[in-house]
């Protein structure tokens, strides 16, 4: 077998080698042992309570269906509604002939040092499948959850939205009260075929030693629709995605959304490539950053093959005590006949908006929250009410504690 962790190494790739190096082994990647649970009311408050901050509710209000790991163990996993499939992706590569299909068939597992843990020591991480014309409209939730100190959890993650069908999902990263240091690796694979409809909501709530390294691509068929959408409101050490989407049929529509908070201490580096491969293909990306006090870098790339695309960048930063704001966007037209356009603007909040707001009657901080709830405050069409009151949860969560 050929060497992936040291192929990785020597990997030159355009996106992936940026950010800060992570020695891998400087973190445990031993199996830890959790018991199942049947009922997640059984788990403790402090685990409940940091899990709902990430938009997971233990009691499955409003939830088509649950996926729980805790460090490298599988604690719940059930769907609640016919046509919906939540599997553990080590459970479904054994039972499965189909996931094979789609395991490592969009990323590269030689992509990088990352991509060859997650195949080199694979943890667990979910399938999630709707099928062929069904309509799951309470959101699917999935949490990875990190509780031993020092720990890289090791995860791939495959979604699937058969032909005609419509899946929500909500995955909620976080990490145990009493956790300071720990390496998160996830792999995730989307695959939204002829018709179907996507929509992905992330939020992160990890602690401040926490290094993640997120690595996803995306294929959108045929009239299909992906919304991705990342929430990271709470300090992170070291952060660093840039999932990719490949818009792969006629009509097919990509939307991404990002809301950024960096802390003190905190670097992330978040950004999003769309790819429209078809006439008649449509891709948005809109980003908010925020820093008070962290090093944030924002990356768009939107590319044009083909002649009847059209394509929108929007990257807007907001720089509230020190710390520093990086907006990267790119277009990229590669033919003829592309609609492609991107704004990009960092700045400070302006002292005639908050004198204005305390002529109203706020005091300064409460002008200023008013002013950074309403920079947060993004518009995302084709959400379902559940997944819009979370994002608009977080939003509240991160005002209250910044200011």
């Amino acid at each position: 077998m050929r060497d992936l962790e040291g192929k990785a190494q020597e990997a030159k790739g355009k996106k992936a080698k940026i950010g800060r190096d992570i020695d891998l082994d400087a973190y445990g990647s031993e199996s830890v042992s959790h018991d199942y649970v049947e009922d997640l009311d059984a788990l403790s408050e402090g685990d409940k309570k940091r899990m709902i901050l990430a938009g997971v509710d233990a009691g499955e209000m409003d939830r088509s269906g649950t996926y729980v790991q805790k460090d490298t163990a599988v604690i719940h996993a059930q769907s609640r509604q016919e046509g919906l499939e939540v599997i553990p992706i080590r459970e479904a590569l054994k039972q499965y002939d189909w996931v094979k299909d789609y395991y490592w068939n969009l990323v590269a597992v030689d992509t990088d040092k990352y991509t060859a843990r997650a195949q080199l020591d694979l943890h667990d991480g979910y399938v999630i499948r709707a099928l062929a014309g069904s309509k799951v409209i309470y959101p699917v939730q999935a949490c990875m959850y990190l509780e031993k100190e020092g720990l890289s959890q090791n995860v791939h993650n495959i979604i699937v939205a058969e032909e005609g069908s419509e899946l929500h999902i909500i995955t909620g990263c976080a990490t145990a009260p009493h956790l300071q240091r720990g390496l998160h690796i996830g792999v995730s694979e989307f695959y939204v075929k002829k018709n179907a409809k996507l929509s992905f909501t992330m939020i992160h709530y990890w602690a401040e030693e926490m290094m993640v390294r997120a690595r996803s691509v995306g294929i959108v068929e045929e009239g299909g629709l992906f919304l991705n959408n990342y929430i990271c409101m709470k300090p992170v050490k070291s952060l660093q995605m840039y999932p990719t989407t490949h818009l792969a049929g006629k009509g097919a529509v990509a939307r991404f959304y990002s809301l950024l908070v960096g802390s003190p201490g905190s670097e992330m580096d978040v950004g999003g490539r769309i790819i429209l491969k078809k006439r008649d293909t449509r891709a948005e990306i809109i980003s908010r950053a925020i820093t008070n006090g962290g090093d944030i870098i924002a990356r768009g790339d939107l590319i044009g093959e083909v002649p009847g695309v059209k394509a929108h960048l929007e990257c807007r930063g907001l720089i509230l005590n020190k710390g520093s704001i990086h907006a990267i966007p790119e277009l990229q037209g590669k033919v003829d006949g592309v609609e492609m356009s991107h704004e990009a603007a960092v700045g400070k909040i302006a002292q005639e908006e908050i004198l204005y707001l305390m002529s109203r009657g706020l005091s300064e901080d409460e002008a200023t929250a008013t002013i950074v709830r309403g920079f947060l405050s993004v518009d995302i069409p084709g959400l379902p009410p559940q997944l819009k009151a979370e994002i608009d949860r977080a939003v509240e969560q991160s005002d209250k504690e910044m200011m």
